[in-house]
């Protein structure tokens, strides 16, 4: 569904809930919802977001699935969440604090769910929330209460660094770590 133009200018500051469970093979988490995604009400919701077709290309869901199928990930031991709950146009519009706060919430989240593993959706993101200067991609070194941390690449279309096939490759790496769904 493409938003209007008055759902976009009404889109700022609004909060979409999380898609989880207790248990998931995978919390995703993105740093924070777009414009699209508030207006919608569905996580990475922008056509040239890239995380539905990566999630399909590197094996975790069977078919492409589209925003409005959100809910079915949940079949599959996955999940998503966000850093910052408010949507914005760029996640640059967000603060330190913001960053740091929603750190906080995120690990009082995956300490209560509990998901085989936490992959965050950015790595500037993940440095500033989780007071990490110097992570890379990839498995971080520290878990949360038996949770391991991935940090990927954001899938948003303004990240150049990565082209769809090397995000799908990383998300692939992060699928064989935590092992095939039995569901």
């Amino acid at each position: 569904m493409k938003p209007t133009a008055e759902q976009l200018a009404a889109a700022p500051d609004l909060t979409i809930p999380d898609v989880i469970a207790p248990g998931l093979r995978v919390l995703f988490c993105g740093i924070n919802p777009g414009l699209w995604s508030g207006a919608t009400g569905h996580h990475f919701a922008r056509p040239g977001n890239r995380f539905w077709p990566a999630l399909h290309l590197s094996g975790f869901t069977p078919r492409r699935l589209q925003p409005e199928e959100q809910e079915e990930l949940l079949a599959f031991g996955l999940g998503i969440t966000n850093v910052v709950d408010r949507t914005t146009a760029r996640a640059d519009e967000l603060t330190a604090e913001e960053y740091r706060d929603g750190g906080l919430a995120l690990r009082e989240r995956v300490e209560r769910l509990r998901p085989q593993a936490l992959a965050v959706l950015g790595i500037g993101a993940y440095r500033v929330a989780f007071d990490a200067p110097k992570a890379v991609v990839g498995p971080q070194p520290a878990s949360l209460g038996g949770t391991a941390v991935w940090v990927l690449p954001n899938p948003s279309g303004l990240n150049a660094h990565y082209t769809l096939a090397a995000i799908a490759d990383r998300f692939r790496e992060l699928r064989l770590s935590v092992g095939e769904f039995p569901g």
